[in-house]
């Protein structure tokens, strides 16, 4: 008996040691490294290899022919018209699009910088993580206080006069309003002349790629893990390029869109109709007008996607590609003329629906899922991937074990959540969209599946009644769940 027991003993203590070893081995494995590439105003369909057949986007497409897309990645929209400060709000702090305000505003105000240290860049440098971020901010903090290295900061990048108003409030700065017929020559995208993009004397994008090439030299000779923050104002107005880009796109093969309108109804009670995006082009649409600016759009994208194209051949050259993890989104979308609209201050797909691309080692290729997910999920995500311990205020999920596929279990199951200031509300579930707009006290009903881009108006269907209260019911829960403010009791079907 008693040699049995210390058989018993010596077996554990074994065990015990094998045990400890392997979680010595695990907190030793090599970090990996994360490139975070994030572009703004970018729209979910803007990518070649994701079915748009008329972009240019051969980098991109390597992306997507090398990991898995996320087809169906949203942001939850804007407490303000520059859905952008939200949107990267969120992605920051990991916190819902209400309490993520909530801290916006105190940072605004110089109060309460102590919830930096739980921000995404604070916790990846904990972790050991060399942090670095160049690009546009848009955050109500100094990004110092959330990364380590900083490289040309840029908060809008529009032209100097972009801001001019007439007397009525119209907004009369050059890139506006235009073109008004197809002689309309006041804009063009290559004059430098017209700063934006250009000011400084070389674009935007190829400023910030060149920051994000010295980086990665650096971290070349370094054995610390790194993670790039690279956040693009491309595609985002004014839609400057270099010529060669723009001649890539003849604005004779430009199609309009199939849910293209003159004029979207009610704009300005649903806070549209004086806001600057929707200035860029004259009221009511034009073809031609829309068709001017998707090509200025495709041909800034290109450009983009070319620097892109450059950061990952020099990525590989350093040989870190190897252990690299690299994302790309949008910040949010844009209409481009659908529906009438041309900005990110509504709830179709078009403005909160973005691609979201991830590739890395243990990434399945070519690969393609539907669920529906929050673009900022990117933050839990490489979270995870660096092992790193998620704070309990951190709002949204990892993707990994659903990039991976070892796991298909639906996180939203609830559905996806939208709102514009208390112009907008809206609930995505089940294959159907709910938006509701409370200034007017009107609904609208689609269904995605056999209306994907929006058109048929189902709510004074009474067929989908029931859907319509349901969703309606929905959205009241996940309005209670994020701390939603504006009370929509009243409008209850």
């Amino acid at each position: 008996m008693t040699k049995i027991r210390n058989v018993a003993i010596i077996f554990g203590l074994f065990f015990l040691l094998g045990c400890d070893s392997i979680s010595k081995k695990e907190e030793e494995k090599e970090l990996p490294n994360i490139l975070f590439l994030f572009a703004d105003d970018y729209t979910y369909d803007a990518i070649h290899a994701l079915g748009n057949k008329v972009i240019n986007t051969p980098n991109l497409d390597l992306l997507v022919n090398e990991g898995t897309s996320f087809t169906n990645a949203f942001n939850m929209g804007g407490w303000q018209g520059a859905v952008c400060v939200a949107s990267r709000s969120m992605i920051i702090t990991g916190r819902s699009i209400w309490n993520a305000k909530q801290i916006n505003d105190k940072w605004k105000k110089k109060e309460n910088f102590e919830l930096a240290e739980q921000s995404w860049g604070k916790l990846m440098e904990r972790k050991g993580y060399n942090t670095y971020m160049s690009g546009k901010w848009h955050v109500s903090i100094d990004p110092k206080k959330v990364f380590q290295n900083i490289k040309n900061l840029r908060a809008g990048g529009m032209p100097k006069d972009h801001r001019k108003k007439d007397a009525l409030g119209n907004w009369i700065g050059k890139g506006y309003n235009r073109p008004k017929s197809e002689e309309d020559k006041s804009w063009i995208p290559y004059d430098t002349i017209n700063g934006g993009f250009w000011e400084g004397g070389k674009h935007w994008s190829e400023v910030l790629k060149d920051d994000a090439l010295d980086f990665i030299d650096d971290a070349s000779n370094s054995d610390d893990p790194f993670f790039m923050y690279l956040s693009f104002n491309a595609p985002h107005d004014p839609r400057q390029s270099p010529k060669s880009f723009l001649d890539q796109y003849p604005i004779e093969n430009i199609p309009l869109p199939e849910n293209w309108l003159p004029e979207y109804p009610n704009m300005n009670e649903i806070g549209l109709e004086s806001h600057r995006d929707e200035s860029l082009a004259p009221l009511p649409r034009t073809p031609y007008a829309i068709k001017t600016h998707i090509r200025e759009y495709y041909a800034i994208i290109t450009h983009l996607d070319q620097q892109i194209g450059e950061i990952l051949a020099a990525l590989k050259k350093s040989g870190k590609d190897k252990n690299t993890y690299i994302f790309f989104t949008g910040d949010h979308g844009l209409s481009v003329g659908r529906h009438g609209l041309l900005g990110k201050q509504n709830m179709f797909d078009h403005s909160i629906r973005v691609p979201l691309l991830m590739v890395g080692p243990d990434i399945p290729k070519k690969h393609k899922i539907e669920q529906e997910v929050y673009l900022q999920d990117i933050m839990a995500t490489s979270l995870e991937l660096g092992n790193v311990k998620p704070p309990n205020s951190l709002e949204f999920n990892s993707l990994l074990s659903i990039a991976k596929g070892t796991s298909q279990e639906k996180i939203y199951k609830n559905g996806i959540y939208g709102a514009y200031i208390d112009y907008q509300r809206m609930i995505r579930k089940d294959g159907f969209k709910l938006i509701v707009y409370p200034k007017i006290k009107k609904t609208v009903l689609f269904d995605l599946k056999n209306d994907p881009l929006e058109i048929n108006d189902l709510s004074k269907n009474v067929s989908y009644l029931k859907k319509k209260t349901d969703l309606f019911s929905g959205l009241l829960s996940l309005q209670k769940k994020f701390g939603d403010p504006l009370d929509l009791s009243s409008l209850v079907p």
